[in-house]
């Protein structure tokens, strides 16, 4: 029996010890849309960096901030032997050209940066190419996460709305976003992991918007095709994140909000289910 604190669980249900190939919680760090000082960022990570694997900077945050503060950063995480990774800052470098990319990628490796994340819905190149720059992080001793979005038709998700039998019901006009086909970009994410990646990033928000509509059967593709240990997947909200783990069980690889790392453990544990939250709360009104 495993016992953290206020969980415990039998060991088979549970992740492995850090460092995790998978069950891998990551979260997101400093950017300028918050503040966030040294000293939060080490009471963040004396209080749940057990249960925390990986730090992304967001946003192209590491650009706007003191190299001396990201050093910092990515030295403390370490000392909770957490990983960090940039975000998608990558694609704006690269518009500067090849030469830009390499000098970024020794500055990441020179910050204290494990991960380099590439953004292969931004980057408007070649795929041989950005095979190219995931060999070249690979052999800067770094490691290679490219992300890819999830499109489709917000028309195709069926009414949820309570309506009367055979009431007639207006259709939704389609939308004009690109809609990607998913076999297309598990084929250039499985030709990534082949050229060296260490994860696949999937940003499907809009599919986790709707978890239990058909649209979730991207996701059993996504993961029939790339397995659980190769792919992450970013989550907008803890009920999300809660579908994910009853789907796919503990292990499943989760990108959440620092806020939401306790409730996500919890889950992740199933010491409370899906009314572990209400449980917590009450205890606050009996105290």
């Amino acid at each position: 029996m495993a016992t953290y604190r206020w969980k415990s669980f039998v060991e088979d249900q549970d992740r492995p010890e850090k460092p995790r190939r998978f069950g891998v919680t990551e979260i997101r760090g400093p950017n300028h849309n918050s503040l966030f000082s040294h000293n939060l960022l080490q009471d963040m990570l004396e209080s749940v960096g057990q249960f925390v694997d990986g730090l992304k900077f967001t946003g192209g945050s590491e650009s706007l901030m003191p190299k001396s503060f990201i050093k910092e950063a990515t030295k403390l995480a370490h000392e909770h032997d957490i990983y960090v990774s940039t975000g998608d800052w990558a694609e704006y470098l690269l518009q500067k050209g090849a030469s830009s990319f390499k000098e970024y990628i020794e500055e990441c490796k020179q910050l204290g940066f494990d991960t380099v994340e590439l953004n292969m819905g931004s980057l408007e190149l070649p795929e041989e190419t950005l095979l190219r720059y995931i060999r070249l992080i690979k052999s800067e001793g770094l490691k290679a996460k490219p992300q890819f979005a999830v499109k489709f038709n917000k028309a195709d998700i069926p009414p949820t709305r309570a309506r009367a039998y055979g009431a007639y019901v207006v259709p939704t006009p389609r939308t004009s976003e690109r809609v990607e086909d998913v076999d297309f970009l598990i084929r250039r994410a499985e030709r990534c992991l082949e050229a060296g990646a260490d994860m696949i990033t999937i940003d499907a928000e809009d599919v986790c918007r709707y978890p239990n509509s058909v649209r979730a059967d991207i996701i059993a593709k996504v993961v029939g095709r790339l397995g659980l240990e190769k792919a992450m997947f970013e989550t907008s909200n803890p009920k999300t994140s809660e579908w994910f783990i009853k789907q796919y069980g503990p292990n499943v690889n989760l990108f959440v909000d620092h806020s939401q790392v306790l409730d996500l453990e919890c889950i992740r544990g199933r010491n409370f289910g899906k009314n572990h939250k209400s449980v917590l709360d009450s205890s606050f009104f009996l105290s």
